[in-house]
């Protein structure tokens, strides 16, 4: 039996709220009469919990839409409504309904949002608080939209550069898996039967396939130890440092997550600037969703400086990360006053700097992708092969 939460007039005029087990909507009607009670509001209770991450397509839809909505005069209760019945994503217009109900019952929209942290982030909760406080709700609900989109580009950009070479180098281990296991063998046998001796490569593989076949188990289970180990090491603070620098000093991929780093931390604290969050706050929020422990303790750094009555690019010039014109650039905003302006167009140059570093990682790994498969099936091959020549040179002499 479904459970329902209401809010209900007493004969008095004073609200009350509760919950009650009956099978239908008319049934709680019904009760609540017969109690001398007026039904003011009434939802089903949610039954669970619900997980998962709502995608930032979804959630960008939903802010322009709610934007367009709040501009056009819509009362905001009406456009919440109107956005849970024409949602396609189920969760989202659960949460929506939900969020409905809350600014029924009197809380802000924001305080309704922030219960709902799958798909609404801190982020985005004191962004619409801001707006709400200061009457623009609709100009920072465009302003978040834009930023959402362009915060998921950049972060897709990113992924891509790294899933492209994994895929491959994926397919390559297979391969090989495949060559030494079913493969390899059938040669050794045939080369068993006519007692050549082997040179050293055919040897090699040979070993190989050997290990791999009797000690698969041992392999897997090394494997698995290992990646179980960096991963509980980069669950303590220690450990996400020294793999989060490490990955910041790669050659060429280190240079693709510093400038997606620069870029989102940029677009991130200008946006929240521009919409009303304090500068204390805003540092906060932008370093929670910095992605990276280096930025992170960087940025929580200039939130020191800051409360110290100092300036936000010194620390971040001593950081290490973030390049000279970046601090330069930020210490030239706040001098003048226009420190969102600053960084929006640090963040918009970035962009850029993000969509060049992504080619020139893809161009530099395509060769050497193929150089390094030729190398290794290419060479299995070729070991395989030279006591086949050596046969037939045995025979023809």
């Amino acid at each position: 039996m479904p459970v329902w939460e209401y809010t209900a007039r007493t004969p008095t005029g004073q609200e009350q709220t509760g919950t009650i087990d009956l099978p239908s909507r008319d049934d709680v009607v019904a009760h609540l009469r017969r109690n001398r009670l007026v039904l003011v509001r009434i939802r089903e209770a949610k039954k669970a919990k619900r997980k998962g991450r709502i995608p930032t397509r979804d959630v960008v839809v939903f802010t322009r839409q709610f934007a367009t909505m709040i501009n056009s005069g819509l009362p905001l209760v009406q456009a919440l409504d109107i956005l849970a019945k024409q949602t396609d994503n189920k969760i989202l217009a659960a949460v929506t309904k939900e969020v409905v109900y809350d600014v029924e019952s009197g809380h802000t929209l924001a305080d309704a949002l922030s219960k709902h942290p799958n798909a609404f982030s801190q982020l985005y909760v004191n962004m619409v608080a801001a707006g709400e406080a200061g009457g623009i709700l609709d100009t920072i609900l465009l302003r978040l939209a834009t930023f959402l989109e362009k915060n998921d580009a950049i972060v897709r950009k990113v992924k891509g550069a790294m899933i492209y070479p994994a895929v491959i180098f994926s397919v390559a281990a297979i391969a090989v898996v495949v060559l030494l296991i079913f493969v390899i063998p059938t040669f050794q046998n045939m080369f068993a039967s006519v007692n050549l001796e082997l040179p050293l490569p055919t040897r090699i593989v040979i070993g190989l396939s050997d290990i791999l076949q009797g000690f698969w188990w041992l392999i897997g289970g090394t494997i698995a130890a290992v990646a179980y180990g960096i991963k509980r090491y980069y669950a303590t603070p220690n450990g996400q440092l020294v793999l989060d620098r490490l990955m910041l000093k790669l050659p060429v991929l280190g240079d693709v997550l510093r400038k997606s780093a620069v870029s989102r931390f940029t677009r991130t604290l200008g946006t929240l600037i521009a919409s009303g969050v304090s500068i204390l706050e805003g540092l906060e929020i932008t370093a929670k969703t910095a992605g990276n422990r280096v930025i992170h303790d960087a940025i929580m750094e200039s939130r020191g400086s800051i409360a110290g009555g100092e300036t936000i690019a010194v620390p971040l010039e001593k950081s290490g990360v973030f390049p000279p014109m970046v601090t330069s650039m930020i210490a030239v905003g706040e001098a003048t006053g226009g420190l969102d302006e600053m960084l929006t167009k640090i963040a918009d140059f970035y962009d850029d700097e993000v969509d060049a570093a992504v080619s020139n990682l893809l161009s530099l790994m395509e060769p050497v992708m193929i150089v390094v498969l030729g190398v290794i099936v290419g060479g299995m091959i070729v070991a395989m092969y030279l006591p086949i020549f050596d046969m037939i040179n045995a025979v023809q002499g």
